[in-house]
């Protein structure tokens, strides 16, 4: 089980704006106010683009830092010596923290300050990188480059998708928790009852297709949830949006590669 095998349920503190078409009482009217309503589109299309910009941006300095934290623990041996010295405790006490963190953005993201929850990304972010060094023991370098590399891809291409398709994935959202849900219970199951190369197969292409679902998911709930913020002109939690939203992308990509890597990694050198 991953220490990042972790996606919070944060739910939708924000619901989905509903837009109405003005009317003109007369042609005389119109064209200001058209001009007007133009402008003010433009303007919302402009910080919405800029909005999720940011939390894509905020989503790749925190992969960034994973990998680098990831490298650096790998070469100086450091993940090796935490185990030694603090052993199956050391990767419970990870876990946990990372859980607590994670948890708590979700819950208290809309009265935190944003340096604080920045902070607390970017905590989660490192350890998270602290503790898939390990992945450079298990699968050979050309291994972990190829799933990052359809990882990436992966990645690009769904939230394309999502970001442009008229198909509501929000409506999913709930479907997708529950299928997380119980693929984190069997795969627990699974490892006791049934440990194989082939459940091994099978519970990693399930995961792949959930966290894929999730990512068309979070996409779009960035794009609603900073809809709805940008009405209400809160600059602040414009910002908290941004981070908890580049925590869920987070976490969505981070999982499809370890999923990836999972179906075609290997440890031949």
């Amino acid at each position: 089980m991953y220490g990042s095998d972790q996606q919070t349920n944060y739910g939708q503190p924000f619901a989905q704006p509903q837009y109405q078409q003005q009317g003109y009482a007369y042609a005389g009217a119109a064209t200001p106010t058209m001009t007007m309503n133009g402008q003010t589109v433009y303007s919302f299309e402009r910080a919405r683009h800029t909005s999720t910009t940011q939390a894509y941006g905020e989503m790749t300095l925190g992969l960034l830092l994973t990998a680098l934290v990831a490298v650096i623990t790998q070469v100086t041996g450091a993940l090796d010596r935490f185990l030694m010295t603090t052993g199956m405790m050391g990767w419970i006490g990870l876990a946990v923290v990372q859980v607590v963190i994670a948890v708590m953005l979700g819950v208290r993201i809309q009265t935190m300050k944003v340096a604080t929850a920045r902070t607390m990304f970017y905590v989660y972010a490192a350890l998270t990188g602290f503790t898939l060094a390990s992945i450079f023991e298990a699968y050979s370098l050309p291994s972990i480059g190829i799933a990052l590399g359809l990882c990436v891809a992966f990645f690009f291409v769904l939230t394309m998708i999502s970001l442009t398709t008229k198909k509501d994935m929000l409506k999913a959202g709930p479907i997708l928790m529950v299928a997380l849900l119980v693929l984190l219970v069997g795969e627990i199951i699974l490892m006791f009852i049934a440990p194989s190369h082939t459940t091994l197969m099978v519970t990693a292409a399930l995961g792949l297709i959930i966290f894929a679902g999730l990512t068309m998911y979070d996409a779009q709930q960035t794009r609603a949830m900073f809809d709805m913020a940008e009405q209400s002109g809160d600059t602040q939690m414009i910002q908290r949006i941004s981070i908890i939203c580049a925590l869920n992308l987070y976490l969505d990509f981070v999982n499809m590669f370890l999923y990836l890597l999972q179906l075609f990694g290997s440890n031949d050198d």
